[in-house]
């Protein structure tokens, strides 16, 4: 009984201020609603739990970019223990040559496989697999020979120090495509990318002074 008199007092005040000439749209309830309504309406129609296609830049990051990062941090960083640790075995440059070529093209195969097979790209929308696999496994060949291919200098200390040289570009390479694309802060990216493949490159140069007494 209270809330219909309560529903008709409110239904006589409303008349009262439409009689005198205020809109009812002033009202900060109705008004709140009122403006709800035009936003979704303005709104592009959205089934219940779809979610937003990316822009073409978020796909283009997420499907081509991320790929091949992906296996240049892995070729330029896994190969490089082997390879020095070889260089410093074996004093050959020759040698270290076809092992940092082996290490390369394996990582490769590993590594294009590992993407392609990961994700099938139906739920991530991460893009078709065959495709992401060979962006990574070349990525990932291409890291670990640019600084495998100075080992074709037959001398094996002008090789050593150009594949040195190698390797720092490389990482810088590999700081700016996140500072571009993954909008990584230059100086963090920089200093988590070369302490990362410091360490492996320190290990490899380690077990080739060890190895070789």
């Amino acid at each position: 009984m209270g809330e219909g008199c309560a529903k008709r007092g409110v239904g006589a005040f409303l008349f009262i201020a439409g009689a005198a000439g205020v809109s009812t749209r002033d009202f900060p309830e109705r008004k709140s609603r009122r403006m709800a309504l035009e936003v979704i309406a303005k709104s592009p129609e959205q089934a219940p739990g779809q979610v937003q296609a990316p822009t073409d830049e978020a796909q283009f990051v997420l499907q081509k970019v991320q790929p091949a990062l992906l296996g240049l941090m892995d070729g330029s960083v896994s190969t490089l223990a082997p390879l020095f640790a070889s260089a410093g075995l074996t004093h050959s440059s020759h040698s270290a040559f076809f092992v940092g070529l082996a290490a390369s093209v394996g990582a490769g195969i590993s590594m294009g496989l590992s993407e392609a097979l990961s994700d099938d790209g139906q739920v991530t929308g991460r893009g078709k697999p065959l495709t992401r696999g060979t962006i990574t496994g070349l990525a990932t060949t291409l890291g670990g020979m640019l600084h495998t291919f100075p080992f074709l200098i037959a001398s094996l200390l002008l090789a050593l120090h150009v594949a040195y040289g190698v390797v720092v570009f490389e990482l810088l390479a590999i700081a700016y495509i996140r500072y571009r694309f993954m909008k990584s802060p230059l100086p963090q990216t920089i200093g988590q990318v070369i302490v990362g493949g410091g360490i492996v490159f320190a290990i490899g140069l380690w077990l080739g002074r060890l190895g070789a007494g």
